[in-house]
């Protein structure tokens, strides 16, 4: 498995793998709309975590994310906020937590053209894992509540039941979610190949080369540009209409899929 500062966790056993396959598929505004850390930071607000005004600031990032896309200067500054808060709280209270974050403020934020997707790589047998610079334990509830196959997140370092501050290793994120996927890949004698990556990011460009089936999903603009580029499939699910029926289209069984896909370049639809 991943070295252990990439900790895989996996929550649901595949019944009848298709051998070799898989899919990847990054969290924030991917599989949901906005970033999944800042609603962990909104709900620590709510419990008296941090001031109003650290709270606007998380607020201000979360809007240029989903407006612009994913910022590293905005990740860090949020990481490292979110670090500090959590020294000294328990592990269980971090899972109590996370599941609360899913209920109130991620579940209706998912997009339902990208839960198409990763629904129907399971249908047809092939594992699904959530790779994000989440949490592991916030990625392991979102992976869970989808019934998808597992969940890669970042660590946070744990003394005697709590949070130090400290990760384990760094932020799960750009080539780091390639390394994570190859290790996969070699525990599971994946054929990566055969395999499927999603992700909204230009910053995640080595996790899509490492897979035979790179998707863009909601892309930002150099995503975009390096999709059209390379004749990716873009799936566009914030315009509101047809992602969920693409979706099911996409993820079908074999290499015929691929083709069709490389013949639809450019789709628009109903985000994920």
């Amino acid at each position: 498995m991943p070295e252990e500062k990439y900790v895989a966790v996996v929550t649901k056993p595949v019944a009848a793998p298709q051998p070799g396959e898989a899919a990847f598929f990054d969290v924030d505004n991917t599989l949901m709309r906005g970033a999944s850390l800042f609603h962990v930071a909104r709900k620590m607000h709510q419990r008296g975590a941090f001031t109003m005004a650290q709270a606007a600031g998380f607020a201000w990032k979360q809007f240029k994310f989903v407006a612009r896309g994913e910022n590293m200067d905005d990740v860090h500054a949020v990481r490292d906020s979110a670090l500090t808060l959590a020294a000294g709280i328990t592990v269980d209270d971090i899972k109590a937590l996370g599941e609360e974050v899913y209920d109130e403020m991620i579940a209706s934020r998912i997009w339902p053209g990208a839960k198409a997707l990763a629904e129907q790589h399971l249908r047809v047998g092939r594992r699904v894992w959530l790779v994000t610079a989440t949490p592991i334990e916030v990625a392991t509830v979102i992976s869970t509540r989808l019934g998808l196959t597992g969940a890669l997140g970042t660590v946070g370092e744990i003394s005697e039941g709590m949070y130090t501050g400290r990760l384990v290793g760094d932020i799960l994120h750009g080539s780091a979610k390639a390394v994570a996927v190859q290790a996969i890949a070699d525990a599971e004698e994946l054929d990566l190949k055969r395999c499927w990556a999603y992700s909204d990011s230009y910053n995640d460009i080595p996790l899509l080369t490492l897979v035979g089936h790179p998707v863009a999903i909601n892309p930002d603009a150099r995503l975009r540009r390096h999709a059209r580029d390379n004749n990716w499939p873009v799936y566009d699910f914030r315009s509101g209409r047809r992602a969920a029926t693409f979706g099911l289209k996409a993820a079908t069984a074999g290499g015929a899929v691929y083709g069709l896909w490389k013949g639809f370049a450019r789709i628009r639809g109903p985000r994920i």
